[in-house]
């Protein structure tokens, strides 16, 4: 069967634009993707990366629900270490008494951030993140402390509003085993991680207890996409996001560059391998071509949904790009 579709938002910035301007435009996208049926709109948590405004997931989600109807909304995800969890579960739990049953909690086990943010922001070592998950699960009503535990009163608010279902996120497949024993979801980020989704899909799916939440396991693949009218516009948008990838894995921290700048960049030998590097990441063509590469990669690991980031340069371009998928998933 076709997997159904969903949105990565990372509120990108492009070169000329303001962060702003991106974090304003998750509404349109969200509604856009409403429209056309997708599944759901998850928003990442970045942060002292001028080409990321979504630094603030849940504020995103909250404003964004009040604008949508029957979107699922959620975090892809919150990064763990970076907080202290009774604060994640009185956040989620809040949005989930506002907009019951439309809002994922989606839990990363890496800062998001370079080490000076991190410090900044106090994040801890991703080693410690099977306790965070713990103590969020306590504070979410998921588990309880001991009756003689001195924080066993402490109630995290709103107390008659549930944790929303919990997906663990992963890019090289340390979490899948823990997100099938615990009964969550789980989601691959195969649009920067070059690691093969098959093996962690695999160990999650074989570790799998049925929970509350989930009956089932539900395996997200996360894939980067440039779909355009034709194989040279698509290529064509696929130049900027080629010299971003390559800025980023040079420390280069800017935002995002448009094809005319790439066009004028003058790449050198390793760069280039960057690019190649990149392109085997991405999936760049026409409605057609897209959809068949889409397939067979949800096929080759059984994905049960394709979850689609877009950064290209142009908000239009983006837009469209999303109506494309759309469209040829429906024909």
């Amino acid at each position: 069967m076709t997997p159904p579709l969903s949105i990565l938002d990372l509120a990108p910035v492009p070169s000329g634009g303001s962060a702003s301007e991106s974090v304003r435009r998750c509404v349109e996208l969200a509604q856009l993707g409403e429209r056309l049926g997708f599944v759901r709109c998850w928003y990442a948590e970045h942060h002292g990366m001028p080409s990321v405004a979504s630094s603030a997931p849940e504020v995103l989600i909250a404003h964004v629900a009040a604008h949508t109807r029957t979107l699922r909304l959620g975090s892809g995800g919150v990064m763990l270490p970076n907080h202290a969890p009774l604060r994640i579960a009185e956040a989620y739990r809040t949005l989930a008494a506002l907009h019951p049953d439309r809002i994922d909690l989606g839990l990363g086990r890496a800062p998001g951030a370079d080490p000076r943010t991190s410090q900044v922001l106090r994040a801890v070592d991703g080693e410690h993140f099977p306790q965070l998950l713990s103590e969020l699960l306590i504070w979410g009503g998921e588990n309880e402390l001991p009756a003689n535990h001195p924080l066993h009163s402490l109630q995290a608010m709103p107390v008659d509003a549930p944790l929303p279902p919990i997906w663990l996120l992963g890019s090289s497949g340390a979490s899948a085993h823990m997100a099938g024993d615990a009964g969550m979801g789980y989601s691959f980020a195969s649009h920067f991680s070059p690691a093969p989704a098959k093996p962690a899909f695999d160990a999650y799916r074989a570790a799998f207890k049925p929970s509350k939440a989930f009956a089932r396991p539900h395996a997200i693949l996360g894939v980067s996409v440039i779909c355009a009218q034709t194989t040279d516009e698509a290529e064509w948008l696929a130049s900027g996001m080629e010299l971003a990838w390559v800025r980023l894995r040079s420390g280069i921290l800017a935002t995002l560059p448009s094809p005319e700048e790439a066009a004028a960049h003058v790449y050198t030998e390793a760069e280039r391998r960057l690019v190649r590097g990149f392109r085997e990441l991405v999936v760049v063509g026409t409605p057609d071509a897209v959809r068949s590469d889409l397939l067979a990669r949800a096929a080759a690991c059984d994905a049960s949904e394709l979850m689609i980031v877009c950064n290209v340069h142009s908000h239009a371009a983006r837009l469209r790009n999303y109506e494309l998928i759309a469209e040829t998933f429906a024909a």
